[in-house]
């Protein structure tokens, strides 16, 4: 998660919102921070089965070695071409359904309300930042020399590391979001948090 973090400096996220739109910069640094989190728990959750790890880290091996992210704004602005063996590192919108499955649309609507940015916004970052997450996976999955076993040790880290601020509301919810059966909106739950108090608690460094 540091890792990831580091990447996303206040210049990237400037491009970040220039790419969705011109959007408000504090809330798309809000949004990034609820995306990373969401995927990532996400993530760990589907790893935590033999055959969810497997799949993730055969596509990690497959698609994601990191190379994505030396240029990944150059990709996205269209200022470089994606080559075809590219294409499935950076196919956002496949990541995103794999990960979440049918609770993409909820995700995308907890996280618009917690920051402030317009939900179709919050859509467009989610997709682009898929990419540069997977990237970063695989690159440290390569770095370390994880096998499967390996990349869910590193996994549940996180999700540790997430469980250890459950009493930060932002994360609590989160966590409810990705441990909930079923697919069922907790908009009115965002809600009761307060729109505001959520997106400063995302902006917090």
């Amino acid at each position: 998660m540091d890792l990831l973090q580091g990447q996303l400096s206040e210049g990237m996220i400037k491009q970040l919102s220039q790419q969705i739109g011109g959007a408000d910069q504090q809330k798309t640094a809000a949004a990034t921070s609820g995306i990373v989190t969401t995927l990532m728990g996400a993530l760990a959750r589907n790893a935590a089965t033999p055959e969810g790890a497997n799949s993730l880290s055969n596509a990690l091996d497959r698609d994601h070695d990191g190379s994505v992210l030396d240029d990944m704004m150059d990709l996205f602005s269209g200022q470089k071409s994606v080559q075809p063996e590219r294409q499935r590192a950076l196919n956002g919108d496949g990541i995103i359904n794999h990960i979440l499955g049918d609770r993409r649309g909820n995700a995308i609507d907890m996280i618009s309300q917690m920051s402030g940015l317009d939900s179709n916004k919050t859509g467009s970052l989610m997709t682009m930042l898929a990419p540069m997450i997977m990237g970063m996976l695989g690159q440290q999955k390569k770095q370390q020399g994880l096998d499967v076993g390996g990349l869910v040790s590193m996994l549940n880290g996180v999700r540790t590391q997430q469980q250890a601020q459950s009493n930060n509301p932002t994360m609590s919810l989160i966590t409810r979001f990705l441990d909930a059966d079923g697919d069922g909106s907790i908009a009115d739950d965002v809600a009761g948090f307060g729109m505001k108090f959520l997106g400063n608690l995302f902006k917090r460094k």
